[in-house]
């Protein structure tokens, strides 16, 4: 298993028995930087999970941070959130960027709180128990998400999950566990009331987490929908469809930074802030398409290009 998709099996590992809970603002708003906390001035040590996605947030954090004279250090593909969390609590580094929904499942398994609104407003006070906050979510997200071809949506007149209901039968190609995941089989006939009858959905247990193999099974019909991740470059360079969540079944995931309180200051919440506020979903797949597609362009050198043209260095 390569090193992306052990990441990827590890943030599946948090959620899988979560259930139908888990099928990716105003002055008390808990996320709120408006005060400072009792740090500032200290190094910031930018860590990362071990898959690239990560690494390269990690680098516009850094360089973000550099371009203001904040004196930064990094230190990437640490690991799943059992390793980074720790990480944050011992100093090892003080500052990530996370993904709101699934760190909020990290600290409270049974949450039911879905769009990115209400995650957000119940992160504050989730993670301030290990002297941590979380800045600004970015509107780019990376989270599961039901997907077909565009042959398929237009034949079909697909746009949401629930018109899914216009194909049946149908083969979907996910990872062993959305079988089981409230996101998965089960919140397709309960919230969206497809797969009700016997037959309506055949599941195809794919092993590569949304990967070429996932992406394979979908265009060449060996399945008709998969469960493939919302940066995924596969979704521009096959021309795939993304089907609307309006139930929000699948959890918010959007990017946000997470800090430990010991070197927070009203000037790094502003610059990351910033980052947060131009960070989209397309710039994730193009950051990603870079590095791991034909370019195979450094973390760095992508972070770098992205800052660039937004006018944040």
């Amino acid at each position: 298993m390569t090193t992306t998709l052990r990441a990827r099996f590890g943030v599946v590992a948090l959620t899988l028995g979560l259930g139908a809970a888990l099928a990716a603002c105003g002055s008390d708003d808990p996320t709120s930087t408006a005060s400072s906390g009792d740090g500032g001035g200290d190094k910031v040590i930018v860590g990362s999970f071990a898959f690239p996605e990560s690494e390269i947030l990690g680098e516009i954090y850094a360089q973000a941070l550099e371009a203001k004279d904040i004196d930064v250090d990094t230190k990437f593909n640490i690991g799943p959130r059992q390793q980074t969390i720790p990480a944050l609590q011992d100093g090892s580094i003080n500052l990530i960027p996370e993904y709101n929904g699934n760190l909020l499942a990290y600290y409270d398994p049974e949450y039911t709180q879905r769009s990115t609104e209400e995650v957000d407003g119940a992160l504050g006070d989730a993670v301030a128990k290990d002297k941590l906050r979380v800045l600004d979510s970015a509107e780019a997200e990376d989270k599961d998400a039901y997907v077909v071809t565009s042959d398929t949506a237009e034949s079909a007149g697909l746009t949401s999950i629930g018109d899914l209901s216009k194909l049946v039968p149908f083969k979907l190609g996910a990872n062993p566990q959305f079988g089981e995941l409230g996101y998965g089989i089960p919140g397709l006939k309960d919230v969206y009331g497809v797969g009700t009858n016997s037959g309506d959905v055949e599941f195809v247990p794919i092993e590569d987490f949304g990967g070429p193999d996932t992406v394979k099974a979908l265009v060449d019909d060996t399945v008709q929908v998969a469960d493939i991740y919302t940066t995924s470059p596969a979704l521009k360079t096959e021309n795939l469809v993304v089907l609307e969540d309006p139930e929000n079944m699948i959890s918010a995931q959007n990017v946000v930074p997470l800090i430990a309180d010991s070197v927070y200051s009203d000037e790094i919440a502003d610059v990351l802030n910033a980052v947060s506020a131009d960070l989209t979903t397309d710039d994730l797949i193009a950051l990603r398409d870079r590095v791991e597609g034909d370019e195979k362009a450094s973390p760095a050198t992508a972070a770098k290009d992205w800052l660039d043209d937004k006018g944040l260095l």
